[in-house]
């Protein structure tokens, strides 16, 4: 697929409904399913397991539509590639701009809206395809912390298909202020300051007027701005140690910086991937060179072509072609 080339919708694939009303429909590009019957078609035969299937979580404010042209990629890759909207985003309802925005944070993203989401793909797809997320910014962070609660929680296996096998992040990090160094961790500070005192006294964060992060959830801007002050990811309300969880990951986990992304710079992936020293950790650079074209924080998802087929060989647990991944 070249940057010219059109890009249609993913197909819906299934809808998951949480108790409190809120509704995450997913879409999904299904790779061809596996031969596995002898010609007489008189019973099943030995044959290739299904694709891997890798669910994008998308960056703050930003619609999981975004996603198409790489998402494409990723299925042309031979993966079964789905995305679902944050809590509020795109699709989801309700939306977090107006009257009966939700107001829940990270808690209702990682401990509600994620499980949820991962049943309804398994109810679709059946426990025997991997399962991997591929978050990008905030949708790598969540997805990581996600991935560490459910492992805690489910055991240590995911062979039952329950759970997921992998978590690979790109152009994300932690917020942490400290991680951005002297001259932009202050200003850092400040604007969590303004961001959680906004988004407390009107209940909601109108970031598509202000400039930053889209229409949020007050929960998610108030806990974003405790993780920018403190660097420790938890939630309001929750009573899971988030930290203490990422602390016993131990899944694979693909983290790929890109060239010229001031929002998430080396410094704050280092400190991300400190909280997960048990991860089974893949992590590389994705140069404009190797793109094919402009990257930053969001250009990459417009020249990710040479990005699918890495995280195509991630997946099929093969070397990444052409490079030299380096780990922990």
């Amino acid at each position: 697929m070249t940057k010219q080339d059109p890009v249609g919708e993913l197909p819906l694939l299934t809808t998951a409904e949480l108790p409190d009303g809120t509704r995450l429909p997913v879409r999904a590009l299904r790779a061809p399913a596996p031969e596995r019957f002898l010609p007489s078609g008189s019973g099943p035969a030995p044959g290739p397991p299904p694709a891997p299937a890798v669910l994008i979580l998308p960056a703050m404010g930003t619609p999981a539509r975004f996603y198409r042209r790489f998402a494409h990629q990723l299925h042309g890759e031979g993966l079964t590639v789905l995305t679902v909207d944050l809590r509020g985003q795109g699709e989801a309802t309700p939306s977090a701009a107006g009257r009966g925005a939700p107001s829940g944070g990270y808690r209702a993203i990682v401990e509600e809206d994620l499980p949820a989401v991962v049943a309804a793909i398994r109810d679709e797809l059946g426990t025997e395809p991997p399962l991997h997320l591929l978050g990008h910014s905030l949708g790598g962070q969540l997805g990581l912390v996600h991935a560490a609660l459910s492992r805690r929680s489910g055991g240590s296996s995911c062979a039952s298909g329950s759970g997921v096998d992998g978590v690979a992040v790109v152009a994300t990090g932690s917020v942490w202020f400290r991680a951005y160094g002297p001259l932009h961790g202050p200003g850092l500070l400040l604007v969590q300051l303004l961001i959680a005192g906004t988004a407390t006294v009107l209940g909601r964060w109108p970031g598509t007027r202000l400039g930053f992060g889209g229409n949020q959830p007050k929960g998610v801007m108030r806990d974003w701005a405790r993780q920018v002050r403190t660097g420790r990811y938890s939630g309001k309300g929750s009573a899971r140690d988030y930290e203490k969880a990422l602390g016993t990951l131990d899944l694979p986990v693909l983290a790929v910086s890109v060239d010229h992304d001031s929002f998430a710079p080396a410094s704050a992936l280092d400190h991300l991937l400190g909280k997960v020293p048990g991860a089974r950790l893949t992590r590389c650079h994705y140069t404009a060179q190797e793109a094919g074209g402009r990257l930053d924080h969001f250009a990459w998802t417009r020249a990710g072509g040479t990005l699918a087929k890495w995280v195509a060989a991630w997946a099929a647990d093969e070397e990444l072609p052409g490079r030299t991944a380096t780990g922990h």
